[in-house]
């Protein structure tokens, strides 16, 4: 329980579903089916720095910061999508219709995920980046069913 908040935890994609204490709904026993539309999947926030761009005065990178959309179900695992800006250095670019890898296991029951790609083009060229997300709700323990 978090904030006296009643939450269901369950495994991998599908993580939190606010209901009331006497209330547990037959899919919440973490079985196959426990990812209904009254769950929300789990998501990551992420950071990171585009790498360098350009030569001599107008070489520069950019910094970007997010939250991933929603865990989507892969064979085994899972992805999320990512699309955000960077900052502004005159220009700003997009991460955009950007996918994670597979979930990367860093133990209790934790992961993350590694994301490699290239920005938009603006301004006559474009960044190089890749980052890992944050590990997702860092400060809650994940209940194992």
């Amino acid at each position: 329980m978090r904030n006296n908040i009643p939450w269901d935890v369950c495994p991998d994609w599908v993580r939190f579903k606010k209901r009331d204490n006497n209330e547990r709904p037959e899919s919440s026993g973490c079985s196959p089916d426990c990812n209904d539309n009254d769950y929300q999947r789990h998501v990551h926030e992420f950071l990171g720095s585009t790498k360098l761009a350009e030569s001599g005065a107008g070489r520069h990178n950019h910094r970007f910061a997010g939250v991933t959309g929603e865990a989507i179900p892969t064979l085994g695992s899972h992805k999320h999508k990512i699309n955000t800006k960077t900052d502004y250095f005159g220009h700003f670019h997009e991460l955009k219709d950007v996918f994670t890898g597979p979930a990367i296991n860093v133990g209790n029951g934790k992961h993350v995920h590694f994301v490699k790609g290239e920005t938009t083009f603006d301004d006559g060229h474009d960044h190089d980046f890749q980052f890992a997300t944050l590990i997702e709700s860092p400060l809650l323990p994940k209940d194992r069913c």
